[in-house]
Parts: C-alpha cells; structure tokens; sequence
C-alpha cells in the first residue's frame, strides 16, 4: 500500500524521537514513508519532496527538526498539504529554540506544532486528520483512545490496591 503520512526528519539523530510517531502509524496500520532531509543540507531535496508529496498520494506531512528547525517550514512553503512539526530538543536551549522556529510562521504558511520531542502527538494529530475521510481508521482510533482510557482506569484501581503508610518525623 502507498504511503499516505510521510515522516521526515532533518537528520537521522531525531530517529530515536520520530519512531515513536512510526510505531503509532504502523500499529493504526497506516501506511507511511519516513526520510531525512535537510533545509539546509539538501534544499532542493526538500523542495521537491514538498512540491511532490501530494502527487505521490501523501496527505499529512509530520517534520522533526531540531535547533533553527526550518525544515516544517521550508516543506509548508512548498506543499498545500497539512505539516505537523515536531520541535526536536537539542543540546544547547534543550528544544525550545526549534519549538519557536517552528510556531513563528508567517500567515499563509501555517505549521501545526507539537511539544518538543512530541513525535507521538505528531502522529495522533496525523491519524485524527486521516480520519475524517476514513471511516475504518476513525475506528481503529476509536478504540486506541478507549485503550488509553482503560488503562489509566486500571492503573488507578492498581494505586488503590496498593498500600502506602504515611509516617510523620
């Protein structure tokens, strides 16, 4: 099956971040692609990435990057296509320097943005985009939000099995 979400990533390093959106994606049974790319690196890489995307059968665009994070950007330039971007966190100002690059965009050129390092969002927000033309995939996350429900239903019930005793000085 053609991928329908591409994931890409300004570099390979964000893959241990963008793997969780990958997981996400392949346990709804979506189908994905997932690619690095640089703005900087490879611009024009990216340019036809974007300006090609939707041609390819791609309909939501999740992009990680990290630091002056242009890549969501660059590739919303370029496409009509929904991008999500994931702010990566980097050494220095710990991921906030690529959430602000990523949410300042200029009108026209709009990038939905989760937290940083928030690949999973990334993918939830992706899947629940898919859904509103996809009646057997809005089941499926129907049920994955129901898991999610469950289990802190039972987590709850679990603390209250568990004994604490409160002890003063």
């Amino acid at each position: 099956m053609s991928p329908i979400v591409s994931i890409i990533m300004g570099s390979t390093s964000d893959l241990p971040v963008m793997e969780k959106a990958a997981q996400l994606l392949n346990d709804l049974h979506v189908p994905f692609e997932m690619n690095a790319l640089s703005a900087h690196r490879t611009p024009e890489a990216v340019e036809e990435f974007a300006k090609g995307a939707r041609k390819r059968g791609i309909k939501v665009i999740i992009a990680a990057a990290g630091m002056a994070a242009a890549l969501p950007g660059v590739i919303a330039a370029n496409t009509t296509l929904p991008v999500i971007g994931v702010p990566i966190k980097g050494s220095v100002l710990d991921g906030v320097d690529a959430l602000y690059s990523i949410i300042q965009m200029p009108p026209g050129i709009p990038v939905a943005t989760v937290a940083i390092n928030g690949a999973m969002n990334a993918a939830i927000l992706a899947v629940q985009m898919l859904t509103l033309s996809d009646k057997e995939l809005a089941e499926a996350f129907t049920a994955y939000k129901e898991g999610l429900k469950k289990k802190i239903v039972k987590a709850n019930e679990d603390l209250k099995e568990v004994k604490y005793e409160y002890k003063t000085n």
